[in-house]
């Protein structure tokens, strides 16, 4: 089962094209483009790691595409993802995220189920790449 969080999720995996194609609507909608990758996909670690520097004013999708081809080569197994802050007063925040790239297997997740006070049931989801050292889980 292939990790579903962000945009696009539920979609086939996109192509170059196709991402080329949203990093242009980024840019169009003026919003600051940037390259993030971890080994540890759990949909609360949201501090994914940050290659190079945020892409502000850019006139075409071409420079991203660079920065994203150096940090597929660099992190083969790695997830990576393209995000776009819309600094726009009001907004302010995070307007697009999408994963741009996957490791070719993903072990999925085991769900731990613990027992509380009054009957209650917690439910925890923990990756089974977490059993192997950072730097080591999609090899």
């Amino acid at each position: 089962m292939k990790l579903t969080q962000v945009t696009f999720s539920f979609l086939p995996d996109l192509t170059d094209e196709q991402i080329s194609a949203q990093v242009r609507y980024c840019i169009s909608n003026g919003w600051a483009v940037s390259i993030e990758y971890t080994d540890d996909p759990h949909p609360r670690n949201v501090y994914w790691e940050m290659w190079d520097l945020p892409m502000f004013d850019l006139a075409s999708p071409t420079p991203l595409m660079d920065a994203l081809a150096a940090c597929r080569e660099a992190n083969p197994g790695c997830y990576i993802r393209i995000a776009a802050f819309d600094s726009t007063k009001g907004w302010e925040s995070l307007r697009i995220s999408f994963i741009a790239q996957r490791p070719t297997t993903e072990p999925g997740f085991f769900m731990g189920r613990g027992y509380g006070p009054g009957r209650s049931i917690h439910y925890s989801a923990r990756p089974y790449s977490a059993n192997q050292p950072p730097g080591k889980r999609y090899q």
